[in-house]
């Protein structure tokens, strides 16, 4: 194992990385990318935890671009008609970052919409594609009069407003069950020459979820490139499950079936981060797809609760690294068997910080019992889910959390329990 940690700097007038050493052997290994302005040589950073270099080093398969994707995301602003013009401008913003490529401004039954015209032109002024999402067809005339690009939606019978615009229509069954009442959409405005979406309507759960779901399959045997839309909230709204798992699933048979939009929502506070998992969805499972490939081993993302690998490290590798420390620093590492807590005084395992505390004497340095307490709190609930745990960072909860960027190539500053105790000064005579 390479146990020895160097770092090399200015060298040829560059700043390399991070460099690995396995002191008995006298090798050296570089696992992460440096600037190389002249030098003419190219560095790929390498796995946070020496455990994994193995498989980084011989992972020959998928390093995917997940630049690509083949699916429109269409955000809806659910409460578009109470919320003033800024309000509404500033969450497109929010969802355009999170990956939105279209907005989608909601209407609400029987709740006035005075400003509808005001609202879509300013998106649109903004850089904003936007549709316009109503049960009233006059709403949607409206919005797309201001510079709506799409109408959600329109059936059989009132198909003739989108002759009135050249907003894309998306075309939904009536009944919302009646598949061939879709078709006969599809056909009638096909013959036209003008572009549409279909949209078979997806079910929640035991209200006829897998009998949408088959209508999805079943649009597309008959259309094979007609675009489709299939909005996921009664899925993700309406299920009380973790969103990243629920958003993978329907992701993978929109992959499937070749649908090329999908109508997010985001109200419930558990489906907070929907339009950023259906952006990462999206391009995990088109890369899947064009490598012909399991969606496994592609991004981590949609992974927030647990890893695939969370104890890198054996029980036994643990407690033989904990023998070799020779200062009074607390090494904190998570095994199958618990929480690992050592320094040179000794080597505690438990499940319990509460129980694990008492043995280490910190109680009289309280900026380093606050800090311990921290850090064993991050170690249990890494360990009761399953969870990668690396001492001083913050668990990585996938992209149900913001990521804050930093400089991996420079070492992290001291926390502020370190930086206080540097800052005090040795305790001296009175005079």
């Amino acid at each position: 194992m390479f146990n020895q940690f160097v770092r090399l700097s200015d060298l040829a007038g560059n700043r390399f990385g991070h460099v690995f050493a396995d002191a008995d052997k006298a090798q050296f290994l570089v696992v992460v990318e440096a600037e190389t302005a002249g030098l003419g040589l190219g560095f790929e950073r390498g796995p946070e935890d020496l455990t994994d270099l193995p498989a980084f080093i011989g992972h020959e398969a998928l390093k995917p671009d997940l630049s690509k994707h083949d699916v429109r995301i269409f955000a809806e602003i659910v409460d578009a008609p109470k919320m003033d013009i800024a309000a509404i401008v500033a969450r497109a913003r929010e969802f355009a970052a999170d990956g939105a490529d279209i907005i989608d401004i909601g209407c609400l039954p029987d709740v006035p919409f005075p400003h509808l015209e005001k609202s879509v032109a300013a998106l649109v002024d903004a850089g904003f594609t936007v549709s316009i999402d109503s049960a009233d067809v006059d709403e949607l005339r409206r919005g797309a009069r201001a510079g709506a690009g799409y109408m959600l939606s329109l059936n059989e019978s009132t198909l003739p407003a989108a002759d009135e615009t050249d907003a894309v229509p998306v075309l939904i069954p009536t009944p919302h069950d009646d598949l061939d009442s879709l078709c006969r959409a599809i056909d009638k405005f096909s013959a036209r020459g003008r572009p549409f979406i279909a949209d078979p309507i997806l079910d929640p759960i035991h209200f006829g979820f897998t009998q949408s779901i088959m209508r999805y399959y079943e649009l597309r045997r008959r259309y094979p490139d007609v675009e489709i839309l299939m909005g996921i909230a009664n899925l993700t709204e309406l299920t009380d499950a973790d969103t990243t798992g629920v958003t993978a699933l329907i992701m993978g048979v929109i992959s499937e079936l070749r649908i090329n939009n999908v109508l997010v929502v985001q109200v419930s506070p558990h489906a907070r981060r929907a339009v950023r998992e259906a952006d990462l969805a999206r391009r995990i499972m088109y890369a899947a797809r064009e490598s012909a490939s399991l969606p496994v081993g592609i991004h981590p993302g949609l992974m927030g609760l647990r890893d695939r690998l969370p104890f890198p490290v054996t029980p036994a590798e643990i407690v033989a690294m904990a023998a070799k420390i020779t200062d009074p620093n607390f090494r904190i590492e998570v095994g199958e068997d618990g929480i690992h807590v050592s320094n040179r005084d000794g080597h505690h395992l438990g499940d319990d910080p509460f129980k694990l505390f008492p043995r280490l004497e910190v109680k009289d340095d309280g900026a380093h019992a606050f800090y311990l307490g921290v850090e064993l709190a991050r170690a249990q609930i890494a360990w009761q889910l399953g969870k990668r745990y690396v001492q001083d960072q913050p668990l990585n909860w996938g992209c149900a959390v913001d990521d804050a960027a930093r400089d991996r190539l420079t070492f992290k500053a001291a926390g502020s329990t370190l930086a206080k105790r540097r800052k005090r000064k040795p305790k001296g005579k009175r005079k």
